[in-house]
């Protein structure tokens, strides 16, 4: 038996500082430090934290199939509501109903897992195109999907990443390459 010791640590390099999330830099004041990982296959679950606090992750059992969705007050930063949304079995108005009545500021953190959109309607890109998704249109099975919007945003967010699943580019057999995104996001100044 061997022990790890600092010559065997897995960090970047002696003495790397981490920020919240692990950022390697510290966000500006006024902001939201958040770090997101999308599921893998249908064998690791996704990851969303923001300001140090890990909101969903298997470890947590909060995550499942479909799309994992974190409610956050712009403001505070904290907290509102967490849900997973099965879109190859659920029923996507489940799905609606969560994301109809947000207010103004509410911030929106959404992390795939094996299937995200096949029980996806136009009701439901809309709603996610209004909080910012320029991605949500082209969705498809499992593909591999995160996005930070808010609700009232005037223009489309920067922070979206996905990646199609195509037999021709996927990491794993079926499934694209999980995705990881991190950031600093604006607080709202105030809640409406």
């Amino acid at each position: 038996m061997r022990l790890a010791g600092p010559e065997n640590s897995a960090t970047a390099e002696p003495g790397a500082r981490k920020y919240k999330c692990g950022l390697p830099q510290p966000c500006p004041e006024e902001h939201l430090a958040f770090r997101m990982v999308s599921g893998a296959a249908n064998v690791i679950g996704p990851k969303i934290c923001l300001e140090d606090k890990m909101l969903m992750s298997s470890v947590k059992d909060n995550v499942g199939r479909g799309l994992n969705i974190a409610l956050v007050n712009g403001v505070s930063g904290e907290l509102i509501e967490a849900r997973a949304f099965d879109m190859w079995a659920g029923d996507v108005n489940d799905l609606l109903k969560f994301i109809r009545p947000l207010h103004e500021g509410t911030l929106v953190f959404v992390a795939s897992y094996d299937d995200p959109a096949t029980k996806m309607n136009e009701e439901t890109r809309k709603l996610f195109s209004d909080l910012g998704s320029k991605n949500v249109k082209d969705l498809a099975f499992r593909d591999s999907w995160v996005f930070v919007g808010a609700k009232g945003v005037q223009n489309k967010s920067p922070f979206e990443q996905h990646v199609k699943n195509s037999k021709h580019t996927n990491k794993y057999e079926g499934w694209p390459e999980a995705l990881e995104m991190e950031g600093c996001i604006p607080r709202r100044t105030t809640a409406s």
